[in-house]
């Protein structure tokens, strides 16, 4: 089982090693793919410099703070009470730095901007009405909206992993139930979403399933044995 997460690697790594899970971790929307035991980044696909200041700029004249992501650490301009709360939900140390296009001296990995989810929607349209096919932008929760390079997405990441790995989309189930999970669904060969996922996954998936908690994880793996070979 392969992990594909928008989180930080610090964050997710924890999980994965206490599952006994040794497969390289795909992480902050594919920008990352990480060794858990060593800590080791296989791949890393950070946002241009330039643009990751257009990017911030553009997002604070909009009303919004953004966490910033450099060699998986969080940093902020202030710590708000929306930044302590993703950082809280994350269980991750958070670092004020004042102006950050002013402090941002390399490219970051990732940026978010965190808020209502109503204002968070407005952003996202304005956002990529700006940027277009310049930034991969997603809500990851109603609340986080997610900016990462154009070239990355949780596909991407599990096309550099099977290329490494040596395993296809054809051999591959792709889980999900966000926004963020469009291009891991769209790149699996056996596509599946669980129940009240976002609307877009609908129209993806090969499958439909419960939550956890009502054995959908079994019903996945019995339907997935049943197709013809």
């Amino acid at each position: 089982m392969i992990v594909v997460t928008g989180r930080m690697f610090r964050s997710v790594r924890p999980y994965v090693q206490a599952a006994g899970l040794d497969e390289p971790v795909i992480c902050y929307q594919g920008a990352v793919v990480a060794d858990p035991e060593s800590g080791r980044f296989l791949l890393h696909v950070p946002i241009p410099l330039d643009l990751a200041r257009e990017t911030i700029e553009a997002v604070e004249e909009a009303g919004f703070g953004l966490n910033c992501y450099v060699h998986d650490d969080l940093y902020v301009a202030e710590v708000t009470e929306w930044a302590r709360a993703y950082a809280d939900f994350q269980n991750l140390p958070i670092q004020a730095v004042g102006d950050l296009r002013t402090w941002l001296s390399e490219p970051p990995t990732k940026l978010v901007a965190v808020g209502d989810p109503d204002a968070i929607d407005g952003l996202q349209a304005r956002m990529r009405e700006r940027f277009g096919g310049r930034l991969y932008i997603s809500k990851s929760l109603p609340y986080f909206l997610e900016f990462a390079s154009p070239e990355v997405s949780k596909g991407s990441g599990l096309a550099f992993l099977a290329k490494r790995l040596g395993f296809t989309a054809a051999q591959t189930v792709g889980v999900g139930d966000g926004e963020n999970d469009r291009e891991l669904l769209d790149w699996a060969g056996y596509a599946v979403c669980v129940e009240q996922s976002h609307p877009s996954l609908y129209e993806r998936a090969d499958l439909v399933i419960p939550g956890p908690e009502n054995d959908g994880v079994a019903e996945m793996i019995e339907s997935y044995l049943d197709l013809p070979v």
